[in-house]
């Protein structure tokens, strides 16, 4: 059963960790050490790896390239051996390099324990490895240290903690020791307590631990990192092409094999002709070619300010349905700012700006004010006002203070005033109204319409005294104080986020804002950019949705699109509903609260500027503006990959086809065997291989970002892709087999030459023909993509090398041809592309 430890009085939570005001005896730390364990984290055991290299290689696809390599090699085909092992090699480093980066997530979450921890044992103060503290100790925190384990506070003098990264809570949070009435409190509302891998920033307190290592907050978010990740729709799309090809690989095999048999053919050259084909089927380049796309769009992605950590994430964008974001940083400037300022009297006016400029402790280095966020704003907001004087600090100054603390939520600075002594009060403008002159329902109006819009809200009272009291203390100073106003403070929202908001939207993609804020808050600042637009859509708190039943959340998730004060353990919810809504999710975040949910979600993104190394680590890209502008950038970059990448799927696959049936037909109608394994080859990492990766480099088509994403479940073959590859892949085929049959019958010596000649011809045709889905090569213009220009005009001549160089004859088993017989070559294969180019004007016209 869960403790809750917010609820219960300082001297319960000692009495049931069987601990004392004099802390734990050594010998009992002692004991409860070996029967607790260690205040550490723990990580599940991980891959070796030797294990992760080998795993690489357990691929279907794989496999059946292995068993070609084995037969080439016992066939005496040791180039062609060679050639596949070199290619297994590669795939099998690049699987690797990416699994192995995917495991540090938990190591960088180990670096935020504390060294060493300062305890009450045996009655006095003392450090110890922290490590070694239990349950029941007595913990001793000042400001600038980090906070150890999990304590329900037992003192506290003016004590502040930042939160932010386990709550999202962008403001430091005062403790206090009252016990708390509300089980279902949000982390970031129990006041009471202090969570391990937090920050004391302001005070001192004393507390009990009441969890230790796994079973703090912080250690069960290290629980959550230790789920699988999820696949990205290429992954997914991939490995399905992939186990569906190797069963049609399988099966052409078989029935090749078969029927040569049947045939009385050798065993030896069927064997051959079975490796052929398995050559042909499968797309040797096609994994190299999407990594180096992948890294081209991760390069492109790095000069906008986002840098890919997991290559797939970057053809993930183009598939994202939802984006979870943060509001504090990347929504907004992440800096405070004057809103709104009211005084009950036109009069006071001068008196509130002096009051606002008097009472702070901002500091200023290098024209630099730095400080309390909130001081910083209202004093940059008080510079700006015309009854400003930059002498009152002189001629004002500073004789005595009362500094804040969380149960009066005021603070009261005492300054010299033409004899006198000016006093002046700020806080919770709740705080300041119970201490002061002025009219209560006027004050209670004006700070709900401010705290209404999103604003946090702060009151300003002062009075001036002929003499101090002897005795300076609360109950002498903060009484009977004029009421002169309110200011209202926000973090406002960066310029570009209400556009980026709108092509988001424009792009069927859904933006969600998931904030450790106030409700209200988080709601202003998402209708003032648009993230909220009409009344179905709706704001909850991390209350509410635990409240919420799963069903109830699973039915009203896709409307929800403001979630405010919500857990680590809530966030990584959001996201799994999300994904079994079939959904493909973004999620941002900078907080170790926020790492779990983006290592779940389909591509998590995590703040470069303010993210924890745990959040950088289990994210797949990092923002380094932290901005959601550059979300869409990405949005739009990984969405062109997607294209690219279809692109050259469709123009490698389709040479696929075309191999396959040349190989096929060709011994069913009587025809020798049309090319050699080392053809094929050449022509999958050649022909095929130099075109597609320049096809990378193709630009966005128009109305990229005016359409809804993919369907996360759309086949890689889907809106024609599949259609094409056939048909043209036929078309290729009997172009192929055609020119086999004519030079055979005409008796030319080196018919193998001109047929290998017009399948490597047709290719290239072919990849100047799909450089886009529907317009015409002659409306892109031949300059449009220079890299496939110049990568098509490379592989011509590589292929002319093949044909005329002597070394190279022999190895490719080639001879040297006519000019006549390279037109026809030429010819021939030139049918390829006027074909596709016919079949985009139908498609236009259809449209």
């Amino acid at each position: 059963m869960t403790q809750h430890w917010h609820l219960l009085s300082p001297e319960e939570a000692l009495k049931l960790q069987h601990s004392s005001p004099t802390g734990l005896t050594t010998s009992v730390a002692q004991q409860k050490l070996q029967s607790e364990g260690r205040n550490e984290l723990k990580t599940k055991k991980k891959k070796s790896p030797i294990f992760l290299f080998l795993q690489q290689f357990l691929n279907v696809m794989i496999l059946v390239l292995i068993v070609g390599a084995v037969v080439s090699g016992i066939v005496g085909e040791l180039s062609d051996t060679i050639v596949i092992l070199v290619i297994i090699l590669l795939n099998a480093v690049i699987g690797f390099v990416q699994e192995y980066r995917a495991e540090k997530a938990m190591e960088a979450l180990g670096k935020l324990a504390v060294p060493t921890t300062k305890v009450i044992r045996d009655g006095k103060p003392t450090d110890i490895p922290s490590p070694e503290l239990v349950k029941g100790d007595l913990v001793l925190l000042e400001a600038g240290a980090a906070v150890p384990a999990d304590l329900r506070l037992m003192e506290v003098h003016s004590l502040k903690i930042e939160e932010a990264g386990l709550t999202g809570e962008s403001q430091p949070v005062d403790k206090t020791t009252d016990p708390l009435d509300d089980k279902s409190l949000p982390l970031g509302d129990r006041t009471n307590m202090a969570f391990s891998g937090t920050n004391v920033t302001n005070g001192r307190a004393q507390g009990v631990v009441v969890a230790t290592g796994m079973d703090t907050e912080l250690g069960k978010i290290a629980g959550m990192l230790q789920e699988e990740g999820s696949e990205t729709p290429l992954q997914k799309r991939m490995g399905d092409f992939g186990r569906r090809l190797t069963i049609i690989i399988l099966l052409l095999c078989g029935v090749l094999f078969l029927a040569g048999y049947l045939r009385g053919e050798e065993i030896g050259n069927m064997l051959l002709t079975s490796i052929s084909l398995a050559v042909a089927a499968i797309p040797e380049a096609l994994p190299a070619v999407i990594t180096v796309s992948l890294a081209l769009g991760a390069g492109r992605l790095a000069k906008r300010n986002a840098l890919v950590r997991k290559l797939y994430a970057v053809e993930t964008l183009g598939s994202v349905t939802y984006i979870c974001t943060d509001k504090t940083g990347t929504l907004t400037k992440n800096k405070m700012e004057v809103v709104d300022l009211w005084v009950t009297n036109e009069a006071d006016q001068m008196r509130m700006v002096q009051a606002m400029a008097l009472n702070q402790d901002v500091k200023k280095q290098d024209n630099i004010l730095t400080g309390d966020p909130t001081e910083v704003a209202i004093l940059n907001y008080a510079q700006t006002q015309e009854s400003f004087d930059k002498q009152w600090r002189k001629k004002n100054k500073r004789v005595h203070e009362l500094p804040f603390d969380s149960d009066r939520k005021a603070m009261t600075t005492i300054h010299e005033y033409d004899g006198k002594f000016l006093v002046i009060s700020k806080g919770a403008a709740e705080s300041i109204a119970q201490i002061s002159i002025g009219d209560d329902t006027v004050i209670k109006e004006q700070e709900e319409r401010m705290a209404q819009e999103g604003m946090r809200v702060l009151g300003f009272a002062t009075k001036v005294l002929d003499a101090l009291p002897a005795d300076i203390t609360i109950e002498t100073i903060e009484k009977d104080l004029d009421f002169l106003g309110l200011v209202g403070l926000i973090d406002p929202p960066r310029e570009e986020a209400k556009k980026a908001i709108h092509e988001c939207k424009s792009a069927g993609i859904v933006p969600v804002m998931i904030t450790g804020d106030h409700p209200l808050t988080a709601a202003s600042i998402a209708r003032e950019i648009g993230i909220l637009d009409n009344d179905q859509q709706k704001v909850i708190t991390g209350k509410e949705l635990a409240a919420m039943s799963e069903r109830k959340f699973a039915k009203e998730v896709l409307d929800i699109r403001v979630y405010a004060r919500v857990s680590p353990e809530q966030k990584l919810n959001i996201v799994k509903a999300l994904q079994n809504r079939d959904q493909f999710v973004s999620m941002t975040g900078d907080g170790v609260n926020d790492a779990p949910s983006l290592k779940r979600a389909n591509i998590g993104i995590a703040m470069g500027i303010t993210g924890t190394d745990v959040t950088k680590e289990a994210a797949h890209m990092i923002l380094l503006d932290d901005n959601f502008a550059t979300i869409i950038k990405a949005v739009r970059e990984g969405r062109r990959i997607y294209d690219n990448i279809t692109k050259f799927i469709k123009y490698i696959m389709t040479g696929n086809a075309a191999e396959i049936w040349s190989i096929f037909l060709a011994p069913l109608i009587g025809l020798p065997i049309p090319l050699l394994p080392v053809h094929i080859l050449w022509v999958n990492l050649v022909t095929d291989g130099l075109p597609a990766l320049a096809l990378a480099a193709e630009p966005a088509e128009k109305g990229i970002m005016s359409h809804p994403p993919r369907d996360p479940k759309e086949s890689i073959f889907a809106k024609g892709v599949g259609r094409h590859i056939i048909w043209v892949g036929i078309l290729v085929g009997l172009l192929t087999v055609g020119t086999q049959w004519y030079e055979i019958n005409s008796g030319a010596d080196h018919w193998q030459t001109i047929v290998f000649t017009v399948l490597c011809l047709s290719q290239l045709w072919h990849v100047m023909a799909v450089r886009s889905h529907k317009e015409s090569l002659f409306s892109q213009g031949l300059l449009g993509n220079k890299t496939l220009l110049g990568a098509v005009l490379l592989t011509i001549a590589l292929q002319m090398a093949v044909i005329y160089v002597p070394f190279l004859n022999n190895f490719f088993h080639t001879q040297p041809l006519t000019l006549e017989e390279l037109a026809v070559a030429f010819g021939v294969s030139s049918i390829t592309f006027w074909a596709v180019e016919v079949e985009k004007t139908f498609k236009r016209n259809k449209k």
